[in-house]
């Protein structure tokens, strides 16, 4: 009902007057660069993706509700005083009638993955910023996050034509690249944006594929999208990576596509066409309302069954913020 903004994110606004412009088409509305990105490197600095259930308490910064890098058995040796009581090795102590305990190995290279979808429904906003945007502001942060603890960053950035694959690398000038390829996509042009069901769908599952490919076991998986087209297949292909991997998924999504505006007539543009949109039949309100929820619920049940966290981030909100609620602040 909504068509998608492409060029210049508008606010609808009664049929007695024309849309106007929210903001100027610039930075941090309808695109990114690499600065707006570089900026978003103090915020990220309080982000640890701490739990709100822990698992395990490593020896690394800080304590992961994920698989993490894993530990790896090392050697055993005689219990002393302090070490943990979980980790003493029963059959050792039962064989030579003194306490042993176990010590691990941590591994201490995790590969973290951002998937960012930059199809032609992200390009779309009332408020805020558009869908594209909050993506790739909150994927910056959680690149500057992991490369503050140290792990290796890789990305898959993709469109309905494009599908650029970076794999994990650590340090900085790896990151550098990320954030060069993320606002350079060929998707914040608007002659090259293509809003095809059939061909947004096969990019769906083609880049789940590809991330499939790309995940090593005991990875960190970033999923940013609005997860339109997220059918059986879609999900299966997810599912799989969700085995050996942790996968969090961020739903993006503008607040008009959860619910119509008050009623009323109301003008749209995608910056060529404006359109002539009636929210005031109550059928028609309810049944607009009803998708959106269906929709989530889907997310929501998938989730559930696979063990995947799931974050709401709204074009309206400041990324930082709902990562710090969802994933916790450093100490």
């Amino acid at each position: 009902m909504i068509d998608a903004l492409r060029r210049r994110k508008t606010v609808a606004s009664p049929a007695a007057g024309t849309a106007a412009p929210a903001a100027a088409d610039g930075d941090g509305v309808v695109r990114v660069s690499v600065a707006s990105l570089l900026a978003l490197h103090h915020g990220s600095a309080s982000l640890a993706m701490q739990p709100r259930r822990v698992r395990a308490l490593t020896s690394g910064s800080y304590m992961s509700p994920f698989k993490g890098r894993g530990m790896e058995f090392d050697e055993v040796r005689p219990y002393m005083q302090g070490d943990d009581v979980r980790s003493i090795d029963w059959r050792v102590t039962a064989r030579s009638g003194k306490p042993h305990t176990k010590l691990f190995r941590e591994e201490r290279e995790r590969a973290v993955l951002l998937w960012i979808d930059l199809r032609a429904a992200m390009f779309f906003a009332t408020r805020g910023a558009f869908k594209a945007v909050r993506a790739a502001q909150a994927a910056a942060l959680l690149g500057w996050s992991a490369l503050h603890h140290g792990d290796r960053l890789g990305a898959l950035i993709f469109d309905e034509q494009h599908h650029d694959e970076l794999r994990p690398k650590r340090g900085q000038p790896p990151f550098m690249h990320v954030l060069r390829r993320l606002a350079a996509h060929p998707a914040w042009r608007l002659a090259e944006r293509r809003s095809d069901e059939q061909a947004a769908t096969a990019a769906l599952q083609q880049s789940l594929l590809r991330l499939r490919r790309v995940a090593q076991p005991g990875s960190l998986i970033f999923l940013l999208s609005d997860f339109a087209a997220f059918d059986t297949p879609a999900a299966a292909q997810l599912a799989q990576l969700t085995r050996h991997n942790d996968v969090v998924l961020i739903s993006v999504h503008d607040p008009l596509e959860a619910e119509l505006p008050p009623a009323g007539r109301y003008r749209v543009s995608d910056g060529r066409r404006i359109l002539s949109v009636e929210s005031g039949d109550p059928q028609r309100r309810e049944r607009y309302r009803r998708h959106f929820a269906a929709r989530q619920a889907q997310l929501q049940g998938f989730c559930r069954g696979h063990g995947v966290t799931l974050l709401s981030l709204s074009t309206a909100d400041e990324p930082l913020a709902v990562l710090q609620r969802g994933l916790g602040t450093r100490r």
